[in-house]
């Protein structure tokens, strides 16, 4: 396959530094937090369960977010976010291992390690509740096999998030034993974004999958078209984080979740 021709530019560039990109050394072993038991618990309390993104910056946005990410992840887990998802890819987002631990050790909600991993010792970096396998990205590389990979996920502890986008890769993750499947409504071949897509994939996604939306989501219309899709939860970044410094954090996560800020308790470790 020519990834190439199939991949956008900016992704490629991605792909192409994750290809080069090794492990972290030492075997990561984590008890991970229940992503599934998170948005249960969110839900039952009337919120809607959001996975909020914490992303300095991107290939697509202008500007880069300085703030310190705990303090972020605070206003998110503030807001009533369910989960956290944090990028470690350095190279076009910013972002590090560093700032992964740091984030989850300040906050008791689930957290996603969003990276682009391709074979197994790129596993071996940092602790994480989840870590995301990119189906697209694989078939790319040609060398990573979802199945072997998603098992040596699991062998360390991971829970893992199997991000597709059309019918056939939710076949393929499926197949793999995937219980928690991402539907990217981002196109990677165009960079665009078709909430559609969602709509049209997520019936092929088998009952007792946690069923994830993500890209593209900007409102609680939004939010409604997605769940009323079958979505359990949304992964939102740009709607809660955008890189203006100035923007509300915890009051747009507040807005997508739904939350009562009052009836929120906000658990941090010290």
């Amino acid at each position: 396959m020519d990834d190439s021709e199939e991949i956008a530019p900016a992704v490629q560039s991605i792909l192409d530094a994750a290809r080069e990109r090794g492990g972290g050394g030492d075997r990561v072993s984590v008890t991970p937090r229940s992503l599934p038991d998170a948005f249960d618990a969110v839900a039952d309390a009337g919120r809607t369960p959001v996975v909020a993104e914490i992303k300095p910056t991107s290939p697509t946005a202008d500007g880069e977010r300085t703030d310190d990410p705990v303090d972020l992840a605070q206003q998110m887990v503030a807001g009533g976010a369910a989960a956290l998802s944090v990028l470690t890819e350095p190279d076009h987002f910013g972002g590090s291992a560093e700032t992964l631990e740091r984030v989850r050790e300040a906050v008791d909600v689930p957290v996603l390690r969003k990276d682009f991993i391709l074979h197994e010792a790129q596993l071996d970096v940092v602790e994480a509740d989840v870590v995301l396998l990119i189906v697209r990205f694989l078939e790319a590389e040609g060398t990573g096999d979802l199945t072997d990979l998603l098992a040596a996920a699991r062998e360390r502890g991971f829970q893992v998030l199997v991000e597709t986008h059309t019918a056939a890769e939710v076949e393929q993750a499926v197949d793999a034993g995937a219980d928690i499947i991402g539907v990217n409504n981002r196109d990677l071949a165009e960079l665009a974004v078709d909430l559609g897509t969602f709509e049209a994939v997520a019936p092929d996604v088998p009952d007792g999958v946690t069923l994830i939306a993500e890209s593209g989501i900007q409102t609680p219309d939004d939010i409604t078209r997605m769940r009323d899709a079958g979505a359990d939860a949304l992964l939102i970044g740009s709607a809660i984080m955008d890189h203006d410094a100035a923007t509300d954090v915890e009051a747009n996560t507040r807005r997508l979740t739904g939350a009562d800020t009052d009836a929120i308790e906000t658990t941090t470790d010290t």
